[in-house]
């Protein structure tokens, strides 16, 4: 009390708590959470991003996809900034018009306009180490995982937990960002959209994930798998028996 007293200021301060309680109190609580809801109004507005195959994931991993949604600044239009632009910066070129005459409608969803098939909708979900051969670009056939590399994460797309070579691209963004968000892969010859790379590789305990820490998980329509010796091609727009692939509204826009 003597502290509150002990100048001409404080002492008006403790009468006009005493007279007025309500006001000043309201007045101290809106000089404090006003920056704070300032601050979140800015964060969730210029991070609102559409439900999609992250987030999913982020749950399957433990995480809890509003905290992504709530802490990334990045607007979605910078999603893909720091990549090349797909219609022409990458060594193979097609028009628009010409992708879409080369490719099925699955793999152009995917490979071009950045579409997401639904988990558990490709055949090459079903494949493991035992199928033995190559995963390349459905779109320009380059080479990009191997069998090898290839585990299940249950999450219902093919995961992979490396590349072959320089084959695949990865959006370069801040730490914060991957580890919550992920990061888009891309094929580095076409640009064509293949998934994303995330950082949780560990949890996937006794598997080739484990050791690189990393798992990319590829949309299998954008994929080709080549058998090691020859053999049918297997593409990975077809969906495994009885089952029918639903496409979701593309995450990358006009990239």
């Amino acid at each position: 009390m003597m502290l509150l007293l002990s100048s001409p200021a404080s002492t008006f301060l403790f009468h006009a708590t005493l007279l007025h309680p309500l006001p000043l109190c309201f007045s101290t609580m809106s000089n404090m959470i006003f920056p704070l809801l300032v601050g979140l109004t800015y964060v969730i507005s210029s991070s609102a991003l559409a439900i999609n195959r992250r987030h999913y994931l982020l749950r399957q991993t433990g995480c809890i996809a509003t905290l992504a949604t709530t802490t990334t600044v990045s607007t979605p239009s910078a999603q893909a900034a720091n990549l090349k632009d797909r219609a022409d910066g990458y060594a193979l070129q097609h028009t628009d018009r010409e992708w879409a005459y080369i490719l099925s409608g699955p793999q152009y969803n995917i490979l071009r306009q950045g579409g997401t098939e639904r988990q558990k909708s490709s055949i090459l979900n079903t494949f493991t180490m035992a199928n033995v051969g190559t995963y390349t670009c459905a779109g320009c056939a380059t080479p990009l995982f191997s069998s090898q590399d290839k585990f299940s994460s249950g999450t219902g797309w093919p995961s992979f937990s490396a590349t072959l070579a320089e084959g695949v691209e990865v959006e370069d963004v801040d730490p914060v960002r991957a580890a919550l968000d992920g990061r888009e892969a891309r094929c580095s010859t076409c640009g064509g959209h293949l998934g994303d790379l995330f950082n949780d590789g560990w949890i996937y305990r006794g598997s080739s994930a484990a050791k690189t820490g990393k798992r990319y998980c590829i949309d299998g329509g954008a994929l080709i798998f080549k058998p090691e010796g020859g053999g049918e091609d297997v593409f990975g727009d077809d969906p495994p028996p009885s089952k029918v692939i639903n496409y979701e509204q593309s995450m990358y826009r006009d990239s």
